[in-house]
């Protein structure tokens, strides 16, 4: 264990066996020589490079650090499976636990900054803790790439993780050294660095903020990696369709989408919100411990994060039997215009909300003519009103990307405030939700719930839906069903 290591537990357990000197002998002779990174470069190692080279120019002669995070306990001594943080993994495409990405000031090669990744030393079988260490002990959770390995893999300078207290005390030591760590992800990290006033904490949040906007466009590579995810949930949405006829719970439809999202991905990118009849009108309704009922609609939210960690995220509400109802069909059909009328304003050089607000017109104005809502469209529209809320509750986009809701701390004038721009991903999500228990709704129309969501990239003359081959007109939406069941 070293110094930069937030997962200390004790090694062992008081059931655990002792280990006897003559085990640990016998254990550490007769091993095979490893033969080295067997997975070679990354192939796309330039880019992550090239990501590395914007971020020294804006913040030029100051140290950086950028730690990638810790397992983090479940129960016990079991873990949660690891995920390493968004803004390392964009810097790095390096996904283990516990490594630190420093740029230092005073870089080689025309940079600012000279980039050195910090990674947990693998000394293989020649070290008792491969069989002793049963947290990240090689016989426990498999081998660790190393410093030399890592450093071709990922085609940058990497250190043992232990000289990295010496490299940051060193740095600092400068005469008015400046530095930016990214927090939230390594707190003895974050100790590490000594002062940690409102004026620091400031500062680590603009730079948070700026590597959080960086990501508001995506290269081709990224959005290879989201069309990829998409395909993927696709073939999970189908899983989810043909097990609809015998289904009894919502939790064994949630159960084969993970399915899916473990063959083809890395995991799920979010909890998969499985949502049958009234559940539906909750929206991040994730116990999913519903029955599935015949004459019922299934929202299914849910999207397949690749091995890129770039994820899907991607909503079609279901006729549990194959054909909507009248009322179901109704809502529906309302909630398809209104996302087509927001799609239309998807376009370079529009605002980030232009399509929320075609969207929310279009629901308002369907809610007048269906007779839910007791005013006149524009009346609930104005602005200190917005009585059509009651029944639609959230806006219709966010940005997508290795986020679900990606670059969450990118400033509103930026974001939410911003324009659209080619390269951007965002998500197109109207529903509407009418509660079982609201009197303003016809009773033939309480507890129905419909989202329909896409993934949709801005492009330079207009936008493209990523998630187009997953159908969503209702008539569509009920061939599919039918040839997933006669494939089935």
């Amino acid at each position: 264990m070293n110094t930069f290591d937030a997962t200390k537990t004790s090694l062992r357990n008081r059931y655990d066996s002792d280990v006897p000197p003559n085990l640990l002998e016998f254990m550490l002779k007769s091993w095979k020589p490893s033969r080295g990174n067997p997975s070679g470069a990354l192939p796309n190692a330039g880019n992550f490079r090239l990501r590395r080279k914007r971020l020294s120019k804006q913040f030029a002669g100051e140290l950086l650090v950028i730690p990638s995070g810790h397992p983090r306990v479940r129960a016990n001594d079991t873990y949660y499976a690891f995920r390493p943080g968004t803004d390392f993994y964009y810097l790095t495409g390096n996904l283990e636990p516990d490594c630190v990405l420093v740029l230092r000031p005073g870089g080689l090669d025309s940079e600012d900054h000279e980039a050195l990744l910090f990674v947990e030393p693998n000394p293989g079988k020649t070290d008792a803790t491969f069989f002793t260490d049963r947290i990240k002990g090689e016989l426990w959770e498999g081998p660790r790439l190393g410093v030399r390995d890592s450093e071709a893999r990922y085609a940058v300078a990497c250190r043992p993780l232990p000289e990295l207290e010496s490299v940051l005390t060193a740095a600092l030591a400068v005469p008015d050294a400046r530095w930016r760590v990214l927090r939230g992800l390594s707190a003895i990290t974050e100790k590490s660095l000594g002062r940690d006033g409102k004026a620091q904490r400031e500062r680590d949040e603009e730079f948070a903020t700026y590597l959080s906007e960086m990501r508001l466009v995506k290269d081709a590579i990224e959005v290879k990696a989201l069309q990829s995810a998409v395909s993927a949930t696709k073939r999970g949405f189908e899983d989810v369709i043909g097990r609809l006829k015998t289904a009894v719970s919502e939790r064994e439809l949630e159960g084969v989408f993970w399915t899916r999202a473990r063959m083809e991905g890395n995991d799920v990118g979010y909890s998969s919100i499985v949502a049958s009849g009234a559940h539906a009108c909750t929206l991040h309704w994730r116990k999913n411990d519903g029955a599935i009922r015949k004459g019922d609609l299934l929202l299914l939210d849910a999207g397949i994060e690749g091995h890129s960690l770039y994820t899907a995220d991607v909503t079609r509400t279901l006729p549990i039997s194959g054909s909507f109802s009248r009322e179901q069909r109704a809502i529906y059909e309302l909630v398809l215009e209104a996302q087509r009328g927001a799609l239309r304003l998807v376009k370079p050089g529009n605002d980030f909300m232009a399509p929320n607000t075609a969207a929310m017109r279009i629901l308002a104005q369907g809610l007048e003519r269906l007779k839910i809502l007791p005013m006149p469209a524009e009346v609930a529209m104005r602005e200190q009103n917005q009585f059509y809320r009651r029944y639609s509750l959230h806006n219709v986009s966010h940005m997508l990307g290795l986020d679900v809701h990606d670059c969450a701390q990118a400033r509103a004038e930026n974001y939410k405030y911003g324009k659209l721009e080619p390269g951007m991903v965002l998500t197109v999500e109207p529903g509407l939700y009418f509660q079982t228990d609201d009197l303003t709704v016809p009773a033939k129309y309480r507890g129905i719930g419909v989202r329909i969501e896409d993934d949709v990239l801005v492009t330079a003359k207009g936008h493209r839906v990523l998630s187009k081959s997953l159908p969503s007109d209702p008539d569509a939406v009920e061939r599919w069903m039918k040839q997933v069941w006669r494939r089935r």
